[in-house]
C-alpha cells in the first residue's frame, strides 16, 4: 500500500489506484503510457495543493485495501478519484463501499475501455460517479483532479 500526502481533513482529497497500477511506465507502455505511479502522484499533489486541497494517493493489488479506504475516507475527505482497474468490471464490494461515500466521486481509466474487450465496457463504478474519464492515458488524472475541485467548487 502506498500512502501520500497530508492536509488538513476536510480539505483533503483521496486518490485510489486498484490492481497493476503500481506497474505503470513498465506495463503495457502502449496501452498506458510511460508515465509511473509515483510521478503522477507528484504531479497530483502539486495539482491539489494549487486549488488549496492536499491528495492522499493509495494504490493497491488487494480489494480489501481499497475498501478499507474509502471506509476511512467518508468522514476525512471532500471527494475522490478511482481508477479501479480490473476491479472496475468485478468487484460489486468495491461498488458497495462507494455507494457508502457521500462525496463526489471521479472515476478514471487511462485506455478508452470502450475501444478495448467487451467485457471492460460494464463498469460497476460508474452508475455511483459525478463524472468518467477515459482514453487521456496520464492527463486523464490531471484532467479528474480539475474535474473535482470544480464539482467541489460548484457544491460550496
Amino acid at each position: 500500500m502506498n500512502i501520500k500526502g497530508t492536509q488538513q481533513p476536510m480539505n483533503q482529497l483521496i486518490l485510489l489506484n486498484g490492481p497493476n497500477l503500481n506497474l505503470l511506465g513498465d506495463r503495457e507502455p502502449h496501452l498506458y503510457g510511460s508515465v509511473t505511479l509515483q510521478e503522477i502522484e507528484t504531479r497530483l499533489q502539486h495539482q491539489a495543493g494549487q486549488a488549496g486541497f492536499g491528495l492522499q494517493c493509495i494504490q493497491s493489488n488487494h480489494e480489501g485495501v481499497l475498501i478499507d479506504a474509502i471506509h476511512a475516507a467518508r468522514k476525512t475527505t471532500r471527494g475522490l478519484i478511482i481508477n479501479p482497474g480490473g476491479l472496475t468490471h468485478t468487484s460489486v464490494s468495491l461498488r458497495d463501499a462507494l455507494a457508502a461515500y457521500d462525496a463526489p466521486i471521479i472515476e478514471l481509466h487511462l485506455s478508452n475501455v470502450y475501444q478495448r474487450e467487451s467485457f471492460r465496457h460494464t463498469s460497476y463504478v460508474s452508475p455511483l460517479a459525478k463524472g468518467i474519464i477515459a482514453g487521456f492515458g496520464p492527463l486523464g488524472y490531471e484532467l479528474a483532479l480539475s474535474a473535482l475541485v470544480s464539482v467541489i467548487s460548484a457544491e460550496c
